[in-house]
């Protein structure tokens, strides 16, 4: 498992399964000429992107960075639509590193698409849903909480009641931002209306999570967007913030997403990754 530190924070990825999806629609109105040489797809034009949480300890607490794809819950068909190679493995990852689903005590979600809140719930033997991760506080912005419960007719596709019923009890909300010692969640809306962030600054050490605003190394651009992001514009102010903030303090952009790298050092006019680490393929 590739891991990472800032400062006294530690970072390690967990596997929590592969989903293949259309480029096109990853890289929006880009040309394919454009996004192929930084991103290659298949003979279908998906891309492959994994569903990765982060395992974040800091002050004595294990923090959990999404939730997976989930396991034994998406039907076959479901699996071809979304191109899903792999299953999540988060118990046994959990293992390795000597913890239990038991032992998270804090599961930050920066949006609740399926492809990030799948993980949170499993199905049990007669049908019902219950938490994978029982003693743990989930955070995520309220506006995202609300849509969740209440999608819209676009939203409805992504926002799953067997996803977020059985968790109700844990979860909590923020309205801008959420702080726990060097971890900050900041909502910036874009790629969902209740899309947000995660900060980690220890020291003089940075990282950011930019979550679906930058999904992946390239799509680094701030024009390069998702067609499906809900707010385009939103994600592209929030991408030229933060990505601007990003090189000037020399951060590690850590991704979910990313197929090739689990975390990029980029120069501080971006046009060279000066460090990384690259995900075990």
């Amino acid at each position: 498992m590739e891991a990472l530190k800032i400062g006294g924070v530690s970072l390690t990825w967990l596997s929590g399964g592969v989903t293949n999806l259309d480029g096109g629609a990853m890289f929006g109105v880009v040309p394919k000429p454009l996004w192929e040489k930084k991103y290659p797809c298949n003979e279908k034009n998906q891309i492959e992107l994994p569903t990765d949480p982060i395992l974040i300890q800091t002050a004595g607490k294990n923090f959990l960075l999404e939730s997976g794809i989930g396991k034994g819950k998406l039907t076959e068909k479901q699996k071809r639509n979304y191109g899903v190679t792999k299953e999540a493995e988060i118990e046994a990852s959990l293992t390795q590193l000597g913890l239990t689903v038991e032992n998270i005590d804090y599961v930050l979600m920066t949006h609740l698409h399926f492809d990030h809140a799948c993980g949170l719930t499993k199905r049990e033997a007669d049908g019902s849903y219950s938490s994978v991760f029982p003693n743990a506080k989930i955070i995520t912005s309220n506006i995202e909480w609300d849509e969740m419960r209440e999608p819209n007719i676009r939203s409805q596709n992504t926002y799953w009641q067997e996803n977020w019923e059985a968790i109700a009890g844990q979860v909590i909300t923020f309205e801008r931002e959420w702080t726990f010692g060097p971890l900050k969640l900041v909502h910036t809306g874009g790629h969902s209306n209740g899309h947000s962030i995660l900060v980690i600054e220890d020291g003089d050490e940075i990282a950011l999570h930019m979550a679906d605003i930058m999904p992946t190394h390239a799509h680094q651009n701030v024009l390069w967007v998702l067609a499906y992001d809900d707010y385009p514009m939103d994600s592209i102010a929030a991408k030229q913030k933060w990505l601007s903030f990003g090189l000037k303090k020399n951060a590690w952009f850590i991704f979910y997403h990313d197929a090739y790298y689990r975390a990029v050092k980029w120069s501080e006019d971006g046009k060279i990754i000066e460090d990384s680490i690259k995900r075990e393929r």
